[in-house]
């Protein structure tokens, strides 16, 4: 498919409130959009690295310039068959995912719609429907967290992510547990540690979570696998798994036994398939995560999901817990308790609504 067209957003969707991790609050989610169109066929695609770099590196603002100052220029007019030919021309610009994976989703969908299949049929999952979690931030009170995991235990939800930092910390995730003593729990630490934290994380064992998601640095796999020896519990990589050869250098040390993948973090759809297939091979399952995409990166994320070594209920979302209202329509939500089903339109099966692009959009560009 030649690359014909492409239009370019940086939009401000604003939260229902403050999202506090261990990091900082973001009050909105900032994102960028892209669309791309071949032969009368069009395909969206979505990154959200956040309005700073504080996850990570990248942030909105920049991956905005990058893709028009050159990830654009560099694919225009071209034409690719498959995702890794579009990933081997963007490999003259190093690292970048987030920039990358919005440029790699809209090819997705692109090519969905050309072979007028659902992305994950065209991904190779066979599931129609995908299971979620609950992830609580940060939130005003320990009673106020535990009422809010208590509605969402109740209603079905099969696990429960807390975030985990240095004044939310052990005390937060004991109370938790002392709750609700049979749920299934996991704590984000969002890079928030180091290794002198070793003792923290050895008393956690205690608490009989799932995991520790990203407990140490956001770039670092050695000082996981150091921390894995000592702890019981599963250590989980997200920020430090960024492509694949940083995957390898994690198993090869034995940094962790679960990987988190998103794919604005990674690049795509693209090096996020090969992060799972190459993790299968290992016997390391996988879990699907999200940055608070729109719909339309929420589709993507869905997508990738049905595939057969994510293991863990993902990081998906109905649009009504964290926006008034979406960006794109059909917007996000449960049919079942904590279940997303996969559209049966070809593509994604969402769209940006175009007065809400509009109205939300910081800046834009087509080329």
């Amino acid at each position: 498919m030649k690359i014909e067209s492409v239009e370019l957003y940086h939009v401000r969707m604003p939260l229902l409130e403050p999202w506090r991790t261990a990091y900082g609050s973001d009050a909105a989610i900032e994102s960028v959009l892209l669309r791309i169109r071949s032969g009368g066929v069009e395909g969206w695609g979505e990154s959200s690295p956040l309005a700073k770099p504080c996850y990570s590196p990248e942030w909105a603002g920049g991956i905005f310039a990058v893709l028009r100052d050159c990830l654009i220029p560099r694919v225009l007019g071209e034409t690719f068959s498959t995702g890794e030919a579009l990933q081997e021309r963007l490999s003259l610009f190093k690292g970048n995912p987030f920039a990358k994976a919005a440029l790699d989703t809209a090819w997705w969908d692109l090519k969905a719609q050309a072979e007028g299949v659902p992305l994950y049929r065209l991904l190779g999952g066979h599931r129609e429907a995908v299971a979620a979690g609950a992830d609580f931030g940060i939130c005003d009170s320990v009673g106020q967290l535990i009422e809010r995991v208590g509605g969402a235990l109740a209603s079905g939800a099969p696990r429960v992510k807390l975030k985990f930092s240095r004044d939310w910390g052990l005390p937060v995730a004991t109370a938790v547990r002392e709750a609700f003593p049979d749920a299934v729990l996991h704590i984000d630490c969002n890079a928030g540690f180091t290794l002198e934290d070793q003792f923290l994380f050895e008393e956690l064992d205690s608490l009989g979570l799932a995991m520790f998601e990203q407990p140490l640095a956001y770039n670092d796999v050695a000082d996981h696998a150091a921390l894995q020896r000592t702890v019981l519990t599963p250590i989980c990589l997200d920020e430090s798994v960024n492509s694949l050869h940083s995957l390898e250098q994690a198993l090869s040390l034995g940094s962790c036994r679960w990987v988190n993948v998103k794919p604005g973090r990674v690049g795509g759809l693209t090096v996020a398939r090969q992060i799972h297939d190459r993790c299968a091979e290992k016997g390391i399952p996988c879990w699907v995560g999200g940055m608070l995409e729109s719909a339309v990166g929420a589709r993507h994320c869905a997508a990738l999901a049905t595939l057969p070594n994510f293991k863990y209920p993902a990081d998906l979302f109905p649009t009504s817990r964290f926006y008034a209202e979406d960006l794109a329509e059909p917007a996000v939500a449960f049919e079942t308790p904590w279940t997303i089903r996969l559209p049966k339109a070809a593509g994604i099966g969402t769209r940006p609504e175009p007065e809400r692009l509009r109205r939300w959009s910081v800046q834009s560009a087509i080329f």
